[in-house]
């Protein structure tokens, strides 16, 4: 009979533990809605046909962004209120995904501007700094319209000889979505930000005509 007892015990112990267990988990990992994860960057950037003549190099600082537009989140404004869109992020914080869209940019055009890695041996004609001023979705008509998606850009350009001034300049794009969904957002976002950098690469191989290689 004691064993009988025991062995039931020890039943009566793993069921409670297992319950526990389970219990746990289910308060670790609440059953919510996926986060869905997009990207820009993807959409052609044309830029106009650049000066004939010899390729040059440019250096490309670090892109400064925004600090609330900077990460993940897609950021939103109305009549001056800021807010993210819920359950959808960038697939990388916005900063990254901007510079692999300005590299992309650069290496895809047949320009003679040609963006000099860091670490790569290569003589740097020109320093390229781009601001991000401006990467949001604004909701010009109401919170419930289809929004203008905005994207500003400052561009200064130095000779890396004597760091003189070559350009300084603002580009902006303005592509309103077709419908207030994420799903349409998205693509407004992608097609600004190939508008704002083709009218970069296309100021920055002009910009170069002067150099003498």
């Amino acid at each position: 009979m004691n064993r009988k007892i025991a062995r039931g015990a020890i039943k009566a112990v793993i069921v409670v533990a297992a319950a526990a267990s389970l219990s746990a988990c289910i308060s670790v990992f609440p059953k919510t809605d996926p986060v869905s994860l997009y990207r820009f960057g993807q959409a052609e950037v044309r830029a106009e046909k650049a000066p004939a003549g010899a390729m040059f190099g440019v250096m490309k600082a670090p892109t400064v962004f925004t600090r609330p537009s900077a990460g993940d989140r897609l950021l939103t404004s109305t009549n001056g209120e800021v807010a993210y869109i819920a359950d959808a992020r960038w697939v990388s914080p916005a900063f990254v995904l901007f510079e692999e869209a300005v590299a992309s940019a650069f290496q895809n055009d047949a320009g003679r501007a040609r963006l000099i890695g860091r670490g790569e041996i290569a003589k740097a004609d020109l320093v390229l700094r781009l601001e991000v001023r401006t990467f949001e979705a604004q909701y010009v008509n109401g919170p419930k319209s289809a929004p203008e998606i905005v994207v500003r850009v400052r561009g200064v350009l130095n000779r890396n000889q004597d760091r003189a001034l070559v350009g300084d300049q603002i580009f902006e794009a303005r592509v309103k979505a077709t419908d207030n969904r994420v799903s349409a957002i998205v693509p407004a976002y992608d097609q600004a930000v190939a508008k704002v950098l083709g009218d970069v690469v296309t100021w920055v191989n002009a910009s170069g005509s002067g150099i003498q290689n």
